[in-house]
């Protein structure tokens, strides 16, 4: 199988043989659904390699802390997302494929008031989908947007929810600009990250990433980063990108070297030191984190 693969069902009885499986394109989303309507929703992306999901229970952890600060419905635990995988792997037979899990907050009525207290919640909708994917480490050429930047203040801005407009304007400005990607700057001032990727800069011998304070997201493999003590919070402006020795755009999917930012050749690690890092993220061996910490050579 090539095309990917989804199933979408009743989030009380998710099971197999508790929804439905097909194509993402044969399987819908009701039109009244505030996940559709309002990107009232919530979704993680996790990679699976050799059959495995990667860091899955702090997806997992990150999607049931966002749906409290949303004040949306728990979202399925990791019971049940496993036992769903198992089975999406075994129709699709693939061993590496990204896991899609997506929770909205459902049916709604007209305009953006939630229900109020002593009425009857919208009943949440879950579905997934998996495709195949491999991790991605080639450097890239970013520039900084000017048409759109990340709320510092936002609760949305701590939670991956379904509203990208922002990173898809962004992304679509770095290729009008001849980049690949492009970095959003903090309402608060300075950097905050990429488009779909959080920011890391290598500087006097420390991997250092913007704070949540301006409005990143706090990505999975950031938390790692910083978790085993591989880097650090700070503000950063682009005078410190510039001067860095070098430069990842980091998430759950890739890391990606920063070779260029906006025209200037900058230093950066190859792709293989870049995957090198990465991957010491996953395991806590102490010669992984040697490896991490030794920088971007």
């Amino acid at each position: 199988m090539s095309a990917a693969l989804a199933w979408s069902g009743d989030p009380a009885a998710a099971t197999p043989e508790g929804g439905r499986w097909g194509s993402p394109a044969t399987l819908g989303v009701p039109l009244d659904d505030r996940g559709l309507l309002l990107a009232d929703g919530l979704f993680e992306t996790v990679l699976v390699e050799g059959g495995q999901p990667l860091l899955l229970a702090a997806h997992l952890e990150r999607w049931h802390r966002s749906a409290d600060l949303l004040a949306m419905a728990p979202p399925p635990g990791e019971a049940v997302v496993r036992t769903l995988l198992r089975e999406a792997l075994r129709r699709s037979g693939w061993a590496d494929a990204v896991l899609r899990l997506s929770w909205s907050r459902g049916a709604g009525g007209r305009g953006i008031d939630l229900p109020e207290p002593g009425e009857p919640p919208a009943a949440p909708r879950f579905w997934l989908q998996l495709a195949p994917w491999r991790p991605h480490f080639t450097p890239l050429r970013v520039v900084l947007s000017r048409w759109e930047s990340r709320n510092a203040g936002s609760l949305t801005s701590r939670c991956k929810t379904f509203a990208y407009g922002g990173a898809i304007q962004a992304r679509r400005e770095a290729r009008i600009a001849g980049a690949d990607d492009a970095l959003l700057s903090s309402s608060a001032g300075g950097l905050c990250c990429g488009t779909v990727a959080n920011l890391l800069l290598h500087r006097d011998g420390r991997w250092l990433t913007p704070p949540l304070a301006s409005g990143c997201l706090p990505g999975v493999m950031r938390g790692r980063a910083l978790a085993l003590g591989l880097a650090e919070e700070t503000p950063l402006g682009a005078s410190d990108l510039a001067a860095a020795e070098g430069a990842l755009l980091i998430n759950s999917l890739s890391c990606r070297p920063i070779a260029m930012f906006d025209g200037r050749a900058l230093p950066h690690p190859t792709a293989a030191a870049a995957e090198r890092f990465w991957r010491s993220l996953l395991v806590a061996e102490s010669e992984g984190l040697e490896a991490a910490a030794s920088g971007p050579a």
